[in-house]
């Protein structure tokens, strides 16, 4: 009675598991960048004299991080629907509705929905939090990101 399922014709949904492998190998690769770039602008969150807080430093980091984190994710899954944490672990960005790459505007919203609480607060718990929606997601395993751009992640095979 629903009508017809948009996964029809399309791969098997991702595993959960390889999700989360994939996004941990995507945020070592970007994080290694921004740990690079705080180096060579001085925008070192971690300093270790409680006396010399920095917090325009601390937020320059976390905005650094957001934005190559966003455009990572962004050029990436608007290109092919992978990153390379997705690639290596053979899974891809997909629409919901038809199962094509999404657009470039679909995956700024996906990234900005992940990524841009990264930069104000709460990074780990908000990244846990949106992409371990797919662990409890029914029917289609989306993680919010995943909800907020209408796309769904499913192995390639």
């Amino acid at each position: 009675m629903g009508g017809q399922d948009p996964l029809a014709g399309m791969p098997p949904l991702a595993d959960s598991g390889k999700r989360v492998l994939a996004r941990i190998i995507d945020m070592i690769l970007v994080g290694i960048v921004v740990w690079l770039l705080t180096l060579l602008f001085g925008t070192n969150e971690y300093d270790l004299d409680p006396d010399k807080v920095e917090a325009g430093k601390s937020f320059g980091q976390s905005l650094l991080a957001a934005v190559l984190y966003m455009a990572y994710d962004s050029f990436f899954i608007s290109r092919t629907g992978q990153t390379l944490g997705k690639k290596w672990m053979k899974l891809r960005v997909a629409n919901l509705n038809d199962g094509a790459t999404p657009t470039l505007q679909t995956a700024l919203v996906r990234s900005a929905v992940l990524w841009l609480p990264f930069a104000f607060c709460c990074a780990c718990i908000w990244t846990a939090i949106c992409g371990g929606w797919s662990f409890f997601d029914k029917p289609y395993k989306q993680g919010l990101h995943d909800k907020a751009a209408k796309t769904v992640v499913v192995a390639v095979q």
